[in-house]
């Protein structure tokens, strides 16, 4: 059974990780936080594992397939994959001027759904090209 969760950047700076409205059926809800995203995402699977342990403990069952789908808003993926992805760079791939990647990890705008979709594309199109990669 797949489950989206969501990680979102508070205004704090700290970051939530919770699953969405639909839950397929499922009488628990689970909720990470933390300062970083590996922090929030770790503490959402140790919340899995308390949920876990007490429905053993009270007889009642646990579903064993739950697989969850992690979804990032912008802020959230943008300042995660920042050791990895620059926004100089990231600017070049999507076209979007640096400074105003700037202003989304930061929290001070909220890019429009048209541009969190050109941000998605130009990333999907990007792995695309790079899963070809042969090195020789």
């Amino acid at each position: 059974m797949k489950v989206d969760v969501f990680i979102e950047k508070g205004l704090d700076g700290t970051y939530d990780v919770h699953m969405g409205e639909q839950t397929k059926g499922l009488t628990f809800g689970l909720l990470g936080q933390g300062d970083t995203v590996q922090e929030a995402i770790n503490d959402f699977y140790n919340s899995r594992d308390e949920i876990k342990t007490y429905y053993k403990e009270v007889g009642k069952p646990f579903p064993e397939d739950l697989k969850f789908v992690f979804k990032y808003d912008t802020a959230s993926f943008l300042a995660y994959y920042s050791n990895v992805l620059s926004l100089a760079g990231l600017g070049r791939l999507t076209g979007i001027a640096q400074g105003q990647l700037s202003h989304y990890v930061t929290g001070r705008r909220k890019p429009s759904q048209k541009t969190v979709q050109k941000i998605e594309k130009s990333l999907h199109k990007f792995a695309d090209e790079i899963s070809q990669v042969q090195l020789v």
